[in-house]
């Protein structure tokens, strides 16, 4: 993203995260993206107070919208990414099958993040901005 738009979409994202209820998530099975022979990525579901987690993505999506910046054309899944399998690589893709049940603790969700992705041979997550929530 060009640096010149990065106040616009910090005040964006501030103003989105503002009034939004606190949160107690916890991770809940698995999934992928991919095929099971080709998967891409693991994942852990979230369970709890999803729905205004949902409800802030869909008003962080409106607001990079008013910005002009280019969207996911994908419906929102809450989860947190586990792992990546690199392509050509071994993977094993009935990994979520085996997680499926699993339900961990509670935790309050205290932050929203604003993380920058570096993919490549060795990804990086770098935060570039962070907002309390109450």
């Amino acid at each position: 993203m060009p640096g010149e738009r990065l106040p616009d979409l910090l005040g964006a994202g501030a103003a989105a995260v503002r009034g939004t209820p606190s949160m107690n998530l916890r991770l809940a099975g698995a999934g992928r993206f991919g095929t099971t022979r080709r998967p891409q990525v693991l994942w852990a579901g979230l369970d709890g107070d999803v729905q205004p987690l949902v409800d802030l993505a869909e008003r962080l999506r409106a607001a990079v919208g008013v910005l002009g910046l280019p969207l996911e054309d994908r419906p929102f899944r809450p989860h947190l990414t586990l792992a990546r399998w690199r392509p050509g690589r071994p993977a094993d893709g009935t990994l979520p099958d085996r997680l499926a049940g699993y339900r961990g603790p509670e935790w309050p969700a205290a932050e929203v993040r604003l993380l920058e992705s570096s993919l490549g041979p060795a990804p990086r997550y770098d935060t570039v901005a962070g907002w309390p929530v109450p």
